[in-house]
């Protein structure tokens, strides 16, 4: 993010108001944009530029062309490293990149290997967007991502062949209402690992805390507290996310598949799927992401009494510190 460039000066956060959800939507949709896949290298290093030079006070006011290079480094760049993040792994990518494994999780009639497939695929795109995007105070180790990875798709391997085994033998349900139910089995499988997913792989941050800041962006300590709070509401964003992407899609299909497309080949049903795959995708991601705010500012009373007392650089007493909740 545009944060990770140094400078004196702040930047403004965002062109809208972030204490608002609007704002917030307006914002994700900048963020999530796909158009900013396609920056290169030297697109990037000009952003960069632009904003050290307003942070170090050589351009005196936002104009249209910084806010574009804001919006590109808010996209690409991660705010606690100022590195790169891998452009499949990006929030920019996050449709692009989850339409083949939800399309796949969503494909009517998969047998005990392709639903184990899928939910392997899913869970390994999961486990790679949250190193990618999480807070790095405390960075897992490889056997720590080992080990988290192998729960997490345990656990949607488990709820999702356990519910293919018991939705066909429930009693005193019409046909209709298993076929229904046997569709929302990935959806069940994705919310319930992708809980575990990020708990397990955001796990350090919440034994040892994350980073707090004043409102200058200078460290204030480390919260556990904090941490909680923030992985709690990322592990929320993730049930907010997948819900309608992986409830509409699939309802909606079974519509289909009983008016137009009866009788259709599996080409055209699966075009289909895709289709609104997509298009659900791309319209509720900005909604989905606006829920928390992904900078957040929090009352020291709230968190560990070794933050409280504390005074910034200039003196003045912090009853105020701020944290980066992760994507």
């Amino acid at each position: 993010m545009a944060s990770s460039v140094s400078g004196p000066i702040s930047l403004p956060d965002s062109r809208y108001d972030l204490s608002t959800y609007w704002g917030r939507v307006k914002h994700c949709a900048d963020i999530s944009d796909p158009s900013t896949l396609l920056t290169n290298s030297a697109s990037l290093e000009k952003s960069k530029e632009l904003i050290s030079q307003y942070k170090n006070g050589q351009i005196k006011q936002m104009t249209p062309e910084l806010w574009n290079a804001k919006k590109i480094l808010d996209s690409t760049v991660h705010p606690d490293t100022g590195e790169t993040v891998l452009l499949p792994f990006r929030m920019s990518s996050c449709v692009l990149s989850n339409l083949v494994v939800t399309g796949g999780m969503l494909t009517p009639g998969l047998g005990t290997f392709g639903t184990l497939f899928w939910q392997i695929a899913n869970q390994s795109l999961n486990v790679a967007i949250n190193i990618s995007n999480a807070n790095k105070s405390h960075p897992l180790s490889t056997s720590q991502l080992i080990q988290n990875y192998t729960i997490a798709v345990t656990a949607s391997c488990g709820v999702a062949l356990g519910l293919n085994s018991i939705v066909p033998r429930l009693k005193n349900i019409s046909a209709s209402s298993k076929l229904i139910l046997g569709r929302l089995v990935p959806f069940a499988a994705v919310v319930s690992a992708g809980i575990v997913n990020v708990f397990a792989m955001r796990s350090e941050e919440i034994k040892k805390g994350i980073s707090v800041f004043d409102e200058n962006g200078d460290e204030v300590g480390t919260s556990k507290t904090a941490a909680i709070y923030a992985v709690g509401e990322t592990a929320a964003s993730r049930v907010i996310n997948a819900t309608p992407i992986m409830v509409i899609p699939p309802l909606l299909l079974v519509k289909l598949q009983q008016s137009v497309l009866k009788g259709k080949g599996l080409g055209i049903q699966t075009l289909a799927n895709l289709g609104l795959i997509t298009v659900t995708s791309f319209a509720v991601l900005p909604f989905a992401l606006a829920i928390f705010p992904q900078y957040q500012g929090i009352s020291v009373n709230r968190l560990e009494a070794s933050l409280t007392g504390k005074k910034d650089k200039n003196g003045k007493e912090i009853d105020t510190v701020y944290f980066n909740r992760g994507i």
